[in-house]
């Protein structure tokens, strides 16, 4: 991904933690020489050698998987909030532009056995249940219902790179007040939060 210097986020920590909060991504590689994308949970976890890895898991019906060969590099992308920012909240007259998070995930692709596809979605549905006003747990459903992990895919990235653009009207520090103000005005809630990442 492209990312001019000053966009760049090199915050690892805080990078992490937005994967953790924006685990709804994208999972690319070619499938028959084309590219291939599916929108996917895609969970930031450590492996047992203390590696940053993302768990998932697709279905068998999705021919992506069959061109998941052991070790295969895969993109994965992340979106965060986004606000267009006009250009008549600025101080001297510019072209308009656009606030935004974005972060990319390089890595390599290995298939997970059955078990460990079933043990993924056991801490899936725990961490999303959390905060639900009635959590249920697979631990409560019958065996019938969790021969469904028949039907999917489960698999690991090891991660190898991380780029994240956190671009935010840097540069332009003395029209940040107003900026914010406008943002913060506007009905939409992706406005609101680019305001509040422009706060810090």
């Amino acid at each position: 991904m492209y990312i001019p210097h000053h966009y760049k986020n090199e915050n690892i920590e805080q990078v992490k933690t937005f994967l953790k909060e924006n685990s709804f991504g994208i999972l690319i590689n070619q499938v028959d020489g084309k590219p291939w994308a599916t929108h996917i949970p895609l969970e930031l976890d450590i492996d047992e050698d203390g590696n940053d890895i993302l768990v998932s898991h697709i279905a068998k019906a999705n021919p992506q998987w069959q061109y998941f060969k052991e070790n295969a590099d895969v993109l994965c992308i992340f979106n965060g909030p986004h606000s267009y920012i006009s250009s008549s909240w600025y101080k001297e007259e510019e072209v308009p532009t656009w606030n935004y998070i974005a972060v990319h995930v390089y890595g390599k692709i290995k298939v997970l056995s059955e078990k460990e596809v079933l043990e993924s979605m056991y801490k899936l549905v725990d961490k999303y249940e959390a905060h639900s006003k009635n959590p249920i747990s697979l631990n409560n459903l019958s065996k019938k219902t969790l021969r469904q992990v028949k039907g999917v895919v489960g698999f690991q990235i090891t991660i190898t790179t991380i780029q994240a653009a956190y671009k935010l009207s840097q540069g332009r520090e003395h029209d940040h007040p107003k900026i914010i103000s406008e943002l913060e005005s506007c009905q939409n809630p992706n406005s609101k939060q680019i305001a509040k990442l422009m706060k810090g």
